[in-house]
């Protein structure tokens, strides 16, 4: 292990540990406000069924939150923490924000290479079905942890589900 990235990193996740909670109940009951007072989200630009799902989970503040927490729970998983040895975890956030964002209805800026590019060096090192599964738990739990709606993280996760085969290179 490296401490002269694992120390930054430590401390970048404490910090978030921290701070992180007191956003994510705020965006949490935004969510709920929103999905509970539709004569509220009508006041709104859009409208629930226009509303993108990036809209409907609280927009860029969500999907920072988001990100922050799932790689918390990812690089505290012992049986994917591997895949993700030597990753600059700052640009690996970045790229996943982006491609969230994007899938979820939000601003096009993902400029990375597509699924099976990405991931063919991973399938080298054994990437597999279980190893996919245990990175959707991770988005699962993360979804719910920051209070989305079960129909959203239904939606999310299906996405999510799509690009198996590309990840896994078949």
């Amino acid at each position: 292990m490296h401490f002269d990235t694992f120390i930054p990193a430590f401390i970048l996740f404490a910090v978030i540990g921290l701070i992180l909670p007191i956003v994510l109940s705020n965006i949490a009951e935004k969510g709920r406000n929103f999905t509970q007072e539709p004569e509220a989200a009508a006041d709104s630009p859009a409208t629930a069924e226009e509303a993108s799902v990036y809209e409907q989970i609280g927009g860029a503040a969500a999907v920072d939150a988001a990100v922050d927490v799932f790689y918390r729970r990812v690089l505290a998983d012992a049986y994917v923490v591997h895949f993700f040895e030597g990753v600059d975890m700052e640009k690996q956030a970045a790229k996943q924000n982006a491609f969230l964002t994007m899938v979820m209805g939000g601003p096009h800026n993902y400029t990375g290479k597509d699924m099976r590019e990405g991931h063919k060096h991973l399938v080298k090192m054994g990437l597999n079905d279980t190893h996919f599964d245990h990175i959707l738990m991770h988005l699962r739990a993360t979804l719910a942890e920051l209070g989305v709606p079960e129909n959203l993280i239904q939606t999310i996760i299906g996405v999510a589900e799509s690009t198996r085969d590309d990840v896994l290179n078949r």
